[in-house]
């Protein structure tokens, strides 16, 4: 079994990647979704992160606000440090189930989608490192038209992450979508075959 850690910044197609590659026959693991399933009121994790933000990191529902928890540990390296080692180990673990549970099943390839995989040094949770990358004229085409964005805010959210550059250094397989919808997914399935005589 190979396990593949799918990465790449805002816009990049990395998820329309990643639901092409279940389709092709992987399981694949949002980490983001499961970043959100872990914060879930009354775990192990909530409590955790009560016991050391307090409630103003609360929504009204009393569920964890997530962009509040983010603006508290933003620029603070002791709260960010404070708050991944409640989640990392949490996370960790359910990505462990999932690939023990995989194995079991006799499925030949698990994908790990994660967009700040690398910044968060979780490279060696994979086999594989596959970068989805995007010219940043096209990713700001992209996402300008996402609902609440507008193109000087795509612009931050590209300046925050690591470059294309940087990741790529970092993949085994890199994928540069600068066309189509379909031409991303000529090139992904063109690196499933090769991943298949790996295997």
């Amino acid at each position: 079994m190979k396990v593949i850690g799918l990465t790449g910044g805002i816009g990049s197609g990395k998820s329309t990647a990643a639901q092409y590659l279940q389709s092709l026959g992987a399981t694949v693991m949002d980490l983001d979704k499961v970043g959100h399933e872990i914060l879930k009121k009354d775990s192990n994790v909530f409590k955790a992160i009560m016991s050391i933000f307090g409630d103003t990191v609360l929504a009204d529902d009393g569920e964890i606000d997530r962009t509040r928890l983010g603006k508290m540990v933003f620029g603070n390296l002791e709260a960010l440090k404070q708050l991944n080692a409640i989640t990392h180990p949490a996370i960790d673990k359910r990505v462990d189930d999932i690939i023990q549970e995989s194995n079991r099943r006799g499925i030949k390839v698990v994908v790990l989608e994660a967009a700040a995989m690398l910044e968060a040094g979780r490279s060696w949770q994979a086999d594989e490192i596959w970068v989805v990358a995007a010219p940043e004229k096209a990713v700001i085409d992209r996402i300008k038209n996402r609902p609440d964005y507008s193109e000087e805010i795509a612009r931050t959210r590209i300046k925050a992450q690591i470059t294309n550059e940087e990741r790529i250094k970092k993949a085994d397989v890199a994928i540069i979508n600068s066309g189509t919808m379909e031409e991303l997914k000529a090139k992904v399935k063109a690196e499933w075959q090769k991943l298949q005589k790996r295997i």
